[in-house]
């Protein structure tokens, strides 16, 4: 039941990576990234939770391609690297035996940004590199419900809330937070098969984003699903796929928004991934290396995100 508790701490932790928003080609999140085993259970032992994830992404957009900047402006041929290392609390509530149980959750992430661009601001042109690292946006989520079907089929619900609390600077390519709130209504769904043995789980939800009042810039809600499936073995040893499929439900809207009609974007992922699962008398740590390939991409970076974790329970 730790490593339950463990990977959906890690759902928390990668729900967002840093990026520019849609405004700056990427979005609140990467494409598989959000993929996570039992994304649809709260475990059912009551107390605080403690987990750290790291996520990374290095992704670019063509030169023949002009992508709105978070920080203002416009840029061709974009090339940008994130990195989030995020410190997670969950409270699992303490409630009586049923089908439901409840959690609350805050993510405090700090970020690295880098970013290199043929920059665009007001009238100027000229080719840019910035970087920036710090705190970035925080999120919460005030309850996470799960409700249990079976003992082998799972279902959780949740509204995380991400808040411009990082550092923004109009003007900059690089910065350590999107300036607006996101509003993300999330359902986690997990079944497993073969004795528990074979898990397929699924995380979906909706981006709601709102404006950039430093850049007048609104960026279009975004629709995501990531889903992963995993053979576990006695060994401690798991393999399996995981993919993602992130849509643009809305066009972006603003003035330079409408210049670029609407800037619309999506994108699929599809890769492999490996866990290990080593336990000892009071813990255990699970190891889990994931790569995808990101294809069918519009408007938005692409590239090949990669993630490691380990998750350490005590």
């Amino acid at each position: 039941m730790k490593r339950l508790l463990s990977t959906f701490l890690l759902l928390a932790a990668t729900a967002a990576v840093p990026a520019f928003a849609t405004e700056g080609g990427v979005g609140k999140a990467i494409t598989g990234l959000q993929a996570t085993s039992y994304a649809g259970l709260v475990p059912p032992t009551p107390g605080w939770n403690w987990e750290v994830g790291y996520g990374y992404y290095s992704g670019s957009i063509g030169a023949s391609k002009e992508v709105p900047i978070a920080g203002g402006g416009s840029a061709l041929g974009v090339k940008a690297e994130f990195q989030l290392a995020s410190f997670v609390g969950m409270y699992i509530w303490n409630t009586k035996p049923s089908s439901w149980n409840f959690a609350s959750m805050v993510d405090v992430p700090f970020a690295y940004v880098n970013v290199n661009a043929n920059a665009r601001l007001g009238p100027f042109s000229a080719s840019k590199t910035d970087s920036a690292t710090g705190l970035y946006d925080a999120s919460f989520a005030p309850v996470i419900a799960s409700h249990h079907f079976s003992q082998t089929q799972h279902m959780s619900l949740a509204l995380y809330i991400e808040a411009p609390t990082g550092s923004y600077t109009k003007g900059a390519l690089a910065n350590d937070s999107l300036n607006v709130w996101v509003f993300s209504p999330t359902i986690g769904y997990t079944q497993l098969f073969d004795k528990g043995s074979l898990e397929w789980s699924t995380t979906s939800a909706v981006d709601f984003y709102t404006k950039d009042n430093a850049t007048n810039y609104q960026n279009g809600a975004v629709f995501r699903i990531d889903s992963l499936l995993v053979k576990r073995f006695p060994t401690g040893w798991g393999v399996g796929a995981v993919g993602g499929w992130i849509y643009q439900l809305e066009k972006d809207s603003g003035p330079l928004a409408d210049r670029l009609d609407g800037f619309k974007g999506h994108s699929l992922a599809i890769g492999p991934m490996v866990n290990y699962l080593k336990k000892w008398q009071g813990g255990q740590v699970e190891f889990s290396l994931r790569w995808l390939h990101e294809f069918d991409v519009q408007n938005r970076t692409q590239g090949n995100p990669a993630m490691l974790s380990a998750t350490i329970s005590l």
